[in-house]
This record gives structure tokens, C-alpha cells and sequence, in this order.
């Protein structure tokens, strides 16, 4: 039998690799922030995924319950999500007896490694998404990260989430099917605290992403939270939502490079052209929002390209 590097790091059996990965494994050290009753937030780093911060970008929720710790959004590696289910057991006092998985985007998901897949729940579309990606993307971060992803295999989560009312250890929540980030996008209300936990439908000061993107449905879905009476937002990225800002600004980064890539492809330009165009003023605060911009330009310019361009 051949065992490349992904799958000897996956058991543990390269024994240099294996050392070297306990050693950056052992800096994975989240740090919550409270932000409600029995609610934290643990702020991921406003980055693009580098080895550097050990994939650790995206922002989790850690809800205390009496059934045990709700976790939303469980990180991106195993070892990140061992990290921070001892986070949410150290503030509860109880175990992690949830986790959801906002979508399928691997510093979300893939942190589900650390814990049974019987109590990881994700909409039914996620995980259809996961059956269908996991594995390129388990390449990806092992390509990418290396030695922090010791360990990390695909956990399908449970595709049992629907939209509606539910309740997990005496806590009620809402949860809201959406879609538009990508194919299946869960939100959840904390109905205790008015907390409304977005998931990637929303980022706050940093600029949104837009690999499994579809504009439309991503409006639509910004018009159901927006209606959503809440009093704080945990967005996907970026700090939390006090003041409701986080969605009209994400609606203006969307509309914004919907309408400047159209009329790019329109002029005539090609993409590194498009990655070039400056980016308005209003966006000055928006972390990453040079390195979005690219990213959307080869995203969406193929697409924009076969619709708007004369065929010859």
C-alpha cells in the first residue's frame, strides 16, 4: 500500500512531520469574547487561509445550554475544533452537545473532525455540497496548511436541519435554510438574547467571498435577515454587529462588484485588468478587499464573459 503525505499525516505516521505538527497544532489557542447571556464569540483572523494562521479565519459561536455547549461553526481543522470544543466546555461547564455547520467552506466545516458525527447537524444542501467537495478541499487545506490539519478527515454532518423553531437543552432557536454564499447557508437566532448567528450570508469590516456565490439568492437571502428582528450579529468574518450595519454593507460590496465586473467585461478588459480597478472610498475599512476583488474577478468574469460578449 502507498501512503502519500496527506494520509501519513492523517494517521499520525511521519514521524518528523508528526512532531512538527504537534508543535504548531498545540497554537491553536481561541479566545472568546461575550457577547450575551450564555452566547460567545470567537473571532477568527481577518486573513486570507495561510499557514500562518493555521486556517483559523472564520469566526465561531459557542452558545451555553443545560444539554451541553452548542457550537456554531467548528473550524477548520480537527485540531481547531478540539481547541475549541475545550473553549466551550471551560465556559459552560459542559461538553459540546451541538455543532453546526454553517455551510460547506472548510474553515467552517471541517473542524467537525473532532466530534461524533451523530451530533453534527448542517442543512440538507450542505451536506450534499460536502459529499461533493469534501475531498478537493480536504487537498486544498492539507496543500495549504500542512502539519495543522494532522488528523482531519471529512465528517459528513447530519443533512437534518430544516427551517424553523427548535430547541436543544431548555434554549430555543430559530434556524433559517437560506442560500446565496453558497448552495445551503444556515442562520441561527438565539431567541434568549436576540442573537442572530449568520454564518457567511454576512460579513462585517472585511470583504465578503464569492466561490460558491450566487448574487440573486444572496440578496434574498440579506432581505430575510435584515427583516429578522435581532439585537446583535455574529457575522461569518469581521467583528460582531451592534449597530446593523453589517448587512446593508455587505449588500453594497455585492451590488458593487456585480455592477463593476459587468461593465469591465463590457469595456473590454481583461481579468487582470478587472483585479487592477480601484476600489471605492466607502470600502477604505474592509479587510482583504483587494484580495475579494480578485478572487470575484475569476469567480464571475467567465460567466459575465459568455453572457455579455458577442460570439464570433
Amino acid at each position: 500500500m502507498r501512503l502519500d503525505r496527506r494520509a501519513l499525516l492523517l494517521v499520525g505516521l511521519f514521524s518528523p512531520a508528526a512532531a512538527f505538527a504537534e508543535k504548531f497544532a498545540s497554537k491553536y489557542n481561541p479566545i472568546a469574547e461575550p457577547i450575551a447571556d450564555g452566547l460567545w464569540i470567537v473571532h477568527g483572523a481577518d486573513e486570507a487561509i495561510a499557514f500562518a494562521n493555521g486556517g483559523a479565519i472564520a469566526n465561531s459561536a459557542i452558545i451555553a445550554t443545560e444539554a451541553g455547549a452548542v457550537l456554531f461553526d467548528p473550524g477548520v481543522s480537527r485540531e481547531h475544533g478540539l481547541a475549541l470544543g475545550a473553549l466551550a466546555q471551560r465556559l459552560t461547564g459542559k461538553p459540546v452537545g451541538r455543532v453546526y455547520i454553517s455551510h460547506l467552506h472548510p474553515d467552517h466545516a471541517m473542524g467537525a473532525a473532532a466530534f461524533d458525527p451523530a451530533i453534527v447537524h448542517a442543512l440538507p444542501a450542505t451536506r450534499a455540497e460536502l459529499e461533493r467537495d469534501g475531498e478537493g478541499f480536504s487537498d486544498a487545506m492539507y496543500r495549504l496548511l500542512a502539519d495543522w490539519m494532522k488528523g482531519t478527515a471529512i465528517v459528513l454532518p447530519q443533512g437534518d436541519v430544516s427551517e424553523g423553531a427548535v430547541e436543544f437543552g431548555r434554549r430555543q432557536f430559530r434556524l433559517m435554510a437560506l442560500k446565496g454564499h453558497s448552495g445551503g447557508d444556515l442562520a441561527l437566532l438565539d431567541e434568549a438574547t436576540g442573537t442572530l448567528i449568520a454564518g457567511d450570508l454576512v460579513f462585517h469590516d472585511r470583504a465578503p467571498s464569492t466561490p460558491h456565490a450566487n448574487l440573486p439568492d444572496w440578496r434574498a437571502s440579506l432581505d430575510v435577515l435584515a427583516a429578522l428582528p435581532h439585537k446583535l450579529l455574529v457575522p461569518g468574518h469581521g467583528p460582531i454587529d451592534r449597530n446593523g450595519a453589517a448587512i446593508a454593507q455587505t449588500r453594497d460590496w455585492l451590488d458593487w462588484i456585480e455592477a463593476t465586473l459587468r461593465d469591465a467585461v463590457a469595456r473590454g478588459l481583461d481579468m487582470s485588468e478587472a483585479g487592477d480597478l480601484p476600489i471605492p472610498p466607502r470600502f477604505s475599512t474592509l479587510k482583504a478587499a483587494r484580495y475579494e476583488l480578485q478572487r470575484s474577478v475569476s469567480h464571475f468574469y467567465p460567466g459575465l464573459e459568455a453572457e455579455l460578449l458577442p460570439r464570433l
